[in-house]
């Protein structure tokens, strides 16, 4: 991810094109600035003809438009997004409210919240890496403090990643994730927090590097261990790109196992661009399949815009696939 504030030229466009699309959004839809629990609460956006069209709630990280917070919360507003990913510091929540949104999706930070510019540091071993033993407890005192922030603040949903295989093979690193997250599911639970646990491919190119060998990179592994676990706040989060490149068959995944899936993240195959025609992945089906299987959590994009694009252009274009 990046960060620093637009250059001026820069800064002039995106700036003009959320006024356009800020008079786009207020002649199609009259959408006030609720607090941000009453965001979930939201009716539908309203097409032109007066009829609701979004059936399912949109995210956005916010390394996306590559600008500052408050830009970004503009441009996510007049677009009809509802929440940012990873906007982990508490120090942007009073900015995200007052435009209407929400923080759909929060990280456990090692070393404080960050919302930009990137990633925090990967911190010690077992941090936010739950198929690991956590092994001073540092990572599950942190989750259950986030727990309490999430509750407090209106946040559904907390990620949780299960780390790299190493010496560590798939069956011992699914014990270990079934007894971290019993140990965690009721306190998550008492709070009506979720836990959402994604799946990360290994090794492929074409996008973000991966781990050579990721812990959770077939669904199938995943799913077994939300079931074992067995608690209505442990979900899986199905990043759809990963999912992609390690699984395929996706629209049949959903259909049978939708109940147990709390979040999705976008990205297109093959390079982790923009969603569009131009990649494998149709996602105007899954969309009609996630909203066809009454999924009411967010599905956020998570991806690197194409060079030499306009980002707002290009969102919009994504926000509309998936507004079916």
């Amino acid at each position: 991810m990046t960060s620093g504030r637009l250059g001026s030229p820069m800064r002039r466009r995106v700036l003009g094109a959320v006024g356009a699309l800020a008079a786009v959004a207020a002649s199609t839809a009259a959408v006030s600035a609720p607090a941000m629990g009453q965001a979930q609460a939201r009716m539908p956006v309203m097409a032109a003809s007066g009829t609701p069209r979004r059936r399912l709630r949109q995210g956005i990280t916010p390394h996306l438009f590559g600008a500052t917070m408050d830009e970004t919360c503009r441009m996510a507003a007049a677009l009809g997004i509802e929440g940012l990913d990873f906007a982990s510091d508490p120090a942007d929540w009073p900015l995200i409210r007052q435009h209407g949104l929400m923080v759909s999706l929060l990280r456990v930070d090692y070393g404080g919240g960050i919302s930009r510019p990137g990633r925090a540091p990967a911190g010690p071993t077992g941090w936010n890496a739950i198929g690991t033993p956590d092994r001073d407890g540092g990572f599950e005192a942190a989750l259950r403090e986030r727990i309490d922030a999430a509750a407090a603040n209106g946040i559904p949903s907390i990620i949780v990643t299960c780390g790299e295989r190493g010496a560590i093979g798939y069956d011992e690193g699914k014990r270990n994730a079934i007894g971290f997250l019993r140990r965690v599911a009721p306190h998550a639970e008492a709070r009506k927090v979720l836990l959402v646990m994604e799946n990360i491919n290994t090794g492929h190119t074409g996008g973000p590097p991966a781990p050579p060998g990721s812990m959770f990179d077939h669904l199938p592994w995943g799913l077994d261990v939300v079931t074992q676990v067995g608690s209505p706040s442990v979900k899986l989060l199905v990043d759809l790109y990963h999912a992609q490149l390690m699984d395929g068959n996706l629209t049949n995944f959903l259909r049978q196992h939708m109940p147990l899936i709390g979040h999705f993240h976008t990205g297109g195959v093959p390079g982790r661009h923009e969603i569009d025609e131009t990649q494998e992945l149709n996602y105007r089906h899954l969309a009609t399949t996630i909203a066809d299987a009454g999924f009411t959590g967010f599905v956020s994009h998570e991806w690197t815009p194409s060079a030499g694009q306009d980002k707002v252009a290009m969102l919009r274009k994504c926000v509309d696939i998936i507004d079916v």
